[in-house]
């Protein structure tokens, strides 16, 4: 793929990402009508190569994941900065190390969550991306921010969503005796672990298990269904029907 210097940039007037309606909110054709009952359709598909803002709270390996993919030939998309909620983590040194634009946006430095809110949305728009990718990012963004990115930015977790969501899933998993856990890709609204699925992979869950084990056997695989996604994203694309997703 190019330097990530030459990706292009999006332009508002081009319709590169259609905005999402999530169910419960009518078509904006169809706001004036109470007729409307059929669920929105979406075409979700980004430019290539995609731009891509991850956003991270920890060590980063996410973000590792779509580095190394986007250094292979033909992979259809780059990450151009790295965001975080927190100075000095590893996440924020991979970025340095890959020579990335790398920012952090703390809540303390804000009088208000609104604030905090307002500021990060800024702070990715700065670079311009066709996706945003929260990997392990451990805040829920706000109205503003899904104002602006709703529709294009995803999230990884690690549980068979709509089981366990939030930010106890691999212990809230093992404690209720399941077999199965696994990986989930979703697209971001404004619950917990609420908008439209994307991907998921099954993983066994195993008779020893504590939750770092599981833990690290899930996160195996959510690497590499973050990095399919995104890929599939920036080639066929996807379609949204209500909840539904659907990749060609």
């Amino acid at each position: 793929m190019p330097p990530l210097s030459t990706l292009p940039r999006p332009s508002c007037t081009r319709g590169r990402v259609a905005q999402l309606v999530w169910p419960g909110e009518p078509a904006p054709s169809a706001r004036s009508s109470a007729l409307t009952t059929a669920p929105a359709v979406h075409r979700l598909r980004l430019p290539v190569p995609a731009r891509v803002v991850v956003l991270v709270s920890g060590s980063g390996t996410l973000l590792q994941a779509l580095l190394d993919a986007a250094a292979e030939p033909g992979y259809p998309a780059g990450v151009v900065a790295v965001g975080a909620d927190r100075h000095g983590i590893a996440g924020l040194q991979r970025a340095e190390r890959a020579r990335l634009p790398a920012f952090a946006v703390t809540l303390p430095q804000h009088p208000a969550r609104a604030a905090w809110d307002r500021a990060l949305t800024d702070a990715v728009a700065a670079h311009e991306p066709d996706l945003v990718v929260s990997a392990g990012f451990m805040k829920i963004l706000g109205p503003a921010f899904l104002e602006r990115f709703g529709g294009r930015t995803v999230n990884t977790h690690p549980a068979l969503l709509p089981a366990f969501p939030g930010a106890h899933a691999v212990p809230d998993a093992l404690a209720h005796g399941v077999r199965v856990s696994g990986a989930t890709v979703h697209l971001v609204d404004s619950g917990v672990d609420t908008g439209p699925i994307l991907a998921q992979q099954a993983v066994d869950v195993l008779p020893d298990d504590g939750a770092d084990e599981l833990h690290e056997r899930i996160k195996a695989v959510e690497r590499r269904l973050l990095v399919d996604v995104v890929a599939g994203l920036a080639g066929t694309g996807a379609t949204v029907i209500g909840r539904k997703v659907s990749f060609p």
